[in-house]
C-alpha cells in the first residue's frame, strides 16, 4: 500500500537510527536523509513537497522534519553530529533500534528559534533585503577572489548580455580556465530559462560559467545546468553561497571557546 501522508517527526526517530547503522554508524545528512526515504518507501510526490509553500527547490517537508528529529534525538544523547555536518551514533552496540521509543523532547526557545530562523536565514535575508545590486555584485566579486580566482571584474553594468562578471580560476595552482557569472540578488527560483539565457551568452566566450542567487534554482533549472552535450553551468545558491561566507569569514564571525578533552570511550567504540 502507498504511503499517503508524511510520517511525523516522532515516527522518524528510529528510522534515522536505523539509517546510521545501515551506513556504518555515521554518515552525512543527505545519506541519512535518503536511506530514511527509501527505507519508508516514501513516494517521490511526497518526498519532494516544499516545507514553504511555493518555494520548490529550497528545503523540503521531509528534510525539515527529519532535521528537528536529529535533533530530538542529540538532545537525548543517541546521536551526536561534528563541526563538518557528519552524524554519528553515540552507542554503536545499540543496533536493536526498532525498541527505542523516544519521546519529544521539550526545546528551550532559543533552540526554537535557532532551528525555525537559523542564520542561514537571517544572513540571506540580509543579502536579498539590506544590500543593493552594485553592492551584492562586489560581494560576490570578494567572494570569487577569496576563493582564488584571479582577474575577477565585475561587468554586470555593461549590459553584457547577462553576463554580470568573469575572472580566472586556478585549479591545484597548476590547471587555468576562464569563467563567466551571473549573480542574481532576489528571493524566487531561478528557473530553466534563465539558465538557457545565461547559457547562450556564455557562447563564444568561455566554456565555464557560474550562476549565484541568492534565491534557490528549480529541479528542472539544475537538470538544465548540467545537460548532456552543453555546457556545464556550476549552480551556488543562497543557502550554499550563507555557507561558503561563513566558511570564508565575510561578514559572518564564529565565536569558539576551545575546551579539549580526551575521549577514551569514543576510540572504544570504533
Amino acid at each position: 500500500m502507498s504511503m499517503k501522508k508524511l510520517p511525523t517527526r516522532e515516527q522518524l526517530l528510529n528510522p534515522i537510527l536505523q539509517a546510521l547503522v545501515e551506513l556504518g554508524s555515521s554518515g552525512s545528512i543527505e545519506e541519512i536523509n535518503n536511506r530514511v526515504i527509501q527505507n519508508l518507501k516514501i513516494p517521490e510526490e511526497l518526498s519532494i513537497i516544499p516545507h514553504i509553500k511555493g518555494k520548490e527547490g529550497g528545503q523540503t517537508e521531509i528534510e525539515y522534519q527529519l532535521a528537528w528529529a536529529r535533533t530530538m534525538l542529540r538532545g537525548n544523547g543517541y546521536i551526536e553530529s561534528s563541526k563538518r555536518g557528519v552524524w554519528a551514533l553515540v552507542d554503536k552496540s545499540n543496533t536493536n533500534v526498532a525498541e527505542i521509543n523516544l519521546p519529544t523532547i521539550q526545546l528551550s526557545a532559543e533552540q526554537k528559534e535557532e532551528i525555525e530562523e537559523s542564520w542561514k536565514s537571517k544572513l540571506q535575508k540580509i543579502l536579498i533585503d539590506k544590500l543593493s545590486p552594485d553592492a551584492f555584485e562586489r560581494l560576490i566579486q570578494r567572494f570569487l577572489r577569496e576563493k582564488g580566482f584571479s582577474q575577477v571584474e565585475v561587468t554586470g553594468r555593461t549590459g553584457d548580455g547577462g553576463i554580470d562578471g568573469k575572472g580566472i580560476a586556478k585549479i591545484n595552482g597548476i590547471l587555468s580556465f576562464h569563467i563567466v557569472f551571473q549573480c542574481k540578488k532576489y528571493q524566487g527560483a531561478v528557473s530553466a530559462g534563465h539558465i538557457r539565457d545565461f547559457r547562450g551568452a556564455m557562447v563564444g566566450r568561455t566554456d565555464k560559467g557560474l550562476f549565484i542567487t541568492t534565491g534557490y534554482f528549480t529541479r528542472d533549472a539544475i537538470k538544465e545546468a548540467n545537460r548532456d552535450g552543453a555546457p556545464t553551468i556550476d549552480l551556488i545558491d543562497g543557502e550554499k553561497l550563507v555557507e561558503k561566507l561563513k566558511e570564508l569569514s565575510l561578514g559572518v564571525n564564529v565565536e569558539l571557546i576551545e575546551k579539549i578533552s580526551i575521549d577514551e570511550k569514543w576510540f572504544e567504540g570504533i
